[in-house]
């Protein structure tokens, strides 16, 4: 399938003339060309280009589900998926920031007013970083918390004047159960520093420093537990963003986030491939495109591509059903659910893999178009968060009825 077909498979991949009613799927559509053309420059400086991080803003990605009491779009999230992939299939590392950054907005719409004042009271397009392992040290004290520690990968955090990390505070009791209490901490610029220490082989535009923490007070209107979020409890922000789309577990949220972002690259590797295969001789002097072999590649590679959309798609649309109608989504199913986004992620990937095995030796090559789109896919697959095995393992032992305590399910 190439860019034309794809491009042109439904309304919401038609671009029309005049912005104003654009669609965000639509938007990230018209910003394809200048986020391929900061790709270099996202390379050379080791972080998104301010023009290109100013363009992802101005048109209402990042912000597409920030509250629109905010001037968010709010956004349906399979759209707003949708547009994250979209900005991955013209560049891996804009599309890996946009989802990761795009969806703090909606976390932070959990947070209490003041929470949320202090954020976007003056600007509110402001946004943060995350860091969500537990890789530092967060203890209770009176009023609040103290954090001190290094957390690593911190997605586009030079653009970003707050930072959002996670620790462990001790032990909580949920359902009968003695379970450490995973939290969200917010902090403002002031309480951190950024260690320049992004030096990678893929996504080496996103700028994932580490974030250095030194004995840094949080108030505790600043943090939220996970365990509020898993199990559905009434968060604060609830009070005054009451639209369905703040009641979708955080775990499917991020979760897609991710994905979305394989499936776009994957998405965009492919279209690079089919141009450049076009006229690609083979090495017995044939034509590649006369090659049953890679015809037949091609059509297994859109499949696995399409088919996590198709997925996605559909689990969207199930978790808003549910949130419209206050009804919470069951354990398994959410466990399911992150199994299909994994799983669609690491299937686009391996796809993307046998395309390149096909690419000719000459893909090694770091100047080769293709090298850096699959580096990014590479990397992409290394985060924790989309191994296919944890979901997996967990959708099985509820679907044998085991119990399972996990705040990120």
């Amino acid at each position: 399938m190439d860019r034309t077909e794809t491009e042109a498979r439904g309304p919401s991949r038609a671009v029309e003339n005049g912005s104003a009613n654009k669609s965000i799927v639509e938007k990230a559509v018209g910003l394809a060309a200048a986020l391929r053309e900061g790709s270099n420059e996202a390379t050379r400086l080791r972080r998104l280009p301010d023009a290109t991080w100013k363009a992802l803003l101005e048109a209402g990605i990042l912000r597409g589900l920030q509250p629109s009491r905010w001037g968010g779009g709010e956004a349906n999230p399979a759209d707003y998926f949708e547009a994250v992939s979209e900005v991955a299939r013209a560049d891996g590392s804009h599309g890996w920031v946009t989802g990761i950054i795009g969806v703090h907005p909606w976390q932070l719409a959990l947070f209490p007013i003041e929470m949320q004042q202090e954020v976007w009271g003056d600007d509110p397009s402001v946004m943060h970083s995350s860091s969500y392992a537990p890789t530092g040290k967060a203890q209770k004290v009176s009023g609040g918390y103290r954090l001190s520690g290094r957390w690593s990968f911190s997605t586009g955090c030079d653009h970003c004047q707050w930072v959002n990390l996670g620790g462990i505070t001790g032990a909580i009791e949920v359902e009968g159960v003695q379970v450490p209490d995973t939290r969200s901490f917010m902090l403002p610029r002031r309480d951190y520093k950024i260690d320049d220490n992004w030096h990678v082989a893929g996504l080496s535009g996103t700028g994932s420093k580490d974030i250095v923490v030194d004995d840094a007070f949080v108030p505790e209107y600043r943090s939220q537990s996970h365990w509020d979020y898993a199990m559905g409890r009434d968060l604060p922000g609830w009070q005054i963003n009451p639209s369905p789309l703040y009641r979708v577990p955080f775990a499917i949220v991020f979760n897609y986030a991710l994905a979305a972002s394989v499936l776009g690259a994957a998405r965009g590797f492919l279209d690079l491939w089919i141009d450049i295969s076009r006229t690609r001789k083979g090495g017995m002097g044939g034509n590649i495109s006369d090659d049953p072999y890679c015809q037949s590649l091609l059509s297994e590679t859109g499949y696995a591509i399409e088919g996590g959309f198709l997925a996605m798609r559909h689990d969207c649309d199930e978790l808003m059903d549910a949130a419209r109608e206050h009804r919470q989504v069951s354990f398994r199913r959410r466990a399911a659910m992150r199994y299909n986004a994994c799983r669609s992620a690491q299937l686009a990937a391996r796809a993307v893999d046998r395309l390149f095995e096909a690419s000719s030796g000459k893909a090694i090559f770091l100047d080769h178009p293709l090298q850096r789109r699959y580096q990014d896919i590479k990397a992409m697959l290394g985060h924790a968060y989309l191994n296919v095995d944890a979901p997996a393992r967990m959708h099985g032992a509820l679907a044998f009825g085991q119990r399972i305590m996990n705040p990120f399910l």
